[in-house]
């Protein structure tokens, strides 16, 4: 069972990134969001209610609902949206497979678990491996009077800040489990406050609501609400609940295969040989941390 999670979790969320690079345009990136959630969370309402599965939960817990749908449906995704003005979907990918980097941190910060050896090390040759990814944007030169002048720079902090969103909604995917939760009921009224919250922010904001009337775009925005969004976090939450938020991340390895194909033949992304040691180096410290090494037998 774990391994079709997996396996549907890395196609799906592979294929994503591209998909809201389709989406970059003309309409504000945050009414891109809000339309993706919005349909996403319909969809999961209505099935929840054909199948009699959605059960009303006390107002007094309602606030992990809202944790998690800022964290997984909402703050994560504006960075997210707003990185891929800047940089290749899959370069994207490979900064968010950074997440099982940042699952262990918050597992030490809110949960006092310390993180192993083993994890320490392979965090930091994920690190180093996105340093090189991103080498010909952090050299000399990318400030300028006290701001950065280089969009590909920006665009990394955007992909860290998502991936850092995405983090805590896993621990409080994980939290939610714990307390005897359903994950599609859970990620049902997270998708409502996560669509709602971002349905306000465009309001404040004063974006207009069109809506970008093309094969492109709608087939894009289809294809996240649904695949991207409905299933692709069920199974994804659902594997956390089983196997728990840090070995579930390991998943996220394998996103950016898929992602950099992608890119490579739909965007035209142009490997160097710094790109291709860091993803290297990126995918290699994410297959440390989660490796299960043979354990020397004693002598007796």
């Amino acid at each position: 069972m774990s391994i079709l999670l997996y396996l549907g979790t890395v196609l799906i969320w592979g294929t994503t990134w591209l998909a809201i690079a389709f989406q970059i345009g003309t309409i504000q990136v945050e009414v891109s969001a809000f339309y993706r959630f919005s349909l996403a969370a319909l969809v999961q309402i209505l099935f929840m209610l054909a199948l009699r599965k959605l059960t009303w939960v006390p107002l007094k817990q309602h606030k992990w609902f809202v944790l998690q749908g800022w964290c997984l449906f909402c703050l994560n995704f504006i960075f997210f949206y707003n990185a891929a003005k800047f940089l290749p979907s899959g370069l994207i990918a490979v900064v968010f497979s950074l997440a099982s980097i940042f699952n262990m941190i918050n597992a030490f910060v809110f949960q006092q678990k310390p993180p192993t050896i083993k994890s320490l090390a392979g965090s930091s040759l994920g690190v180093l491996g996105v340093c090189a990814l991103f080498w010909n944007d952090i050299q000399p030169g990318s400030w300028q009077q006290g701001a950065w002048s280089n969009s590909g720079l920006l665009g990394l902090f955007l992909s860290i800040a998502g991936t850092y969103c995405f983090s805590l909604g896993n621990l409080v995917s994980q939290h939610q489990q714990k307390a005897g939760r359903n994950v599609l009921v859970s990620n049902s009224y997270a998708l409502v406050y996560g669509s709602v919250t971002l349905g306000l922010w465009c309001l404040f904001q004063g974006y207009s609501f069109d809506v970008e009337n093309s094969y492109k775009y709608l087939g894009a925005l289809f294809y996240l609400a649904i695949p991207g969004t409905v299933i692709g976090f069920a199974m994804y939450l659902k594997l956390i609940g089983k196997i728990g938020a840090e070995k579930a991340a390991y998943s996220t390895v394998l996103f950016p295969i898929v992602a950099l194909s992608l890119s490579t033949i739909f965007e035209g992304y142009v490997w160097t040989e710094t790109a291709v040691l860091g993803v290297i180096l990126a995918l290699g410290g994410n297959l440390i941390v989660f490796t299960k090494w043979p354990r020397k037998q004693k002598i007796q």
